[in-house]
């Protein structure tokens, strides 16, 4: 009898949980719960600025294809102003001879994001895509540097190159890739 009610008290001790225990259960998880909703906003963050560079290394691939195909007037590609967003290019560059300034209207077109539409509005690239040409002096074979630039999300180094610059805001905000175009003198 004695191990009986020794037993039964044990059991009214333990019957439930008390306030405080859930109080503080539901603190943890909460905690928990707004820890994952600031790594889910900082994947995003990370996941558009992946896309953004992704379609500047496109573009910046078009471009090195359209003036490898022209090599021979390429010193005409160079820009004295980034083309792309806020550019004075025509959004239809259908009229537009054939040739250089052809393919620049088109690049143009295509850092705006007009290769992708949502209603009347461009966003098929990156936030104020822009996109520079300049010759390398003194480089033998003739070298040229093209450039994208566009707008991050956050915050980082910003770059070395002047495409672009003081265009958007806090330069470490800014971000580029660059690629350098070497034709080879084919004359004997």
């Amino acid at each position: 009898m004695y191990v009986n009610a020794r037993s039964r008290s044990n059991v009214r001790l333990q019957r439930g949980i008390s306030m405080l225990e859930s109080l503080l259960t539901i603190f943890i998880l909460a905690f928990g719960l707004f820890g994952l909703v600031g790594l889910q906003a900082r994947m995003q963050t990370s996941d558009m600025d992946t896309y953004a560079r992704s379609q500047a290394l496109v573009l910046l691939g078009d471009m090195a294809a359209r003036l490898s195909v022209h090599r021979s007037v390429a010193a005409t590609y160079v820009t004295t102003a980034p083309a792309g967003t806020g550019d004075a290019q025509p959004t239809d560059c259908s009229g537009t001879a054939l040739g250089q300034a052809r393919d620049l209207c088109e690049w143009s077109n295509s850092l705006k994001g007009g290769a992708e539409l949502a209603g009347a509005s461009a966003v098929g690239a990156m936030i104020g895509g822009r996109g520079c040409i300049e010759a390398i002096a003194g480089s033998d074979p003739p070298t040229y540097r093209i450039m994208v630039v566009w707008q991050g999300l956050s915050k980082t180094i910003a770059p070395s190159v002047a495409c672009g610059l003081n265009l958007y805001g806090p330069e470490a905000q800014r971000r580029a890739v660059i690629k350098d175009v070497a034709f080879a003198n084919l004359v004997p």
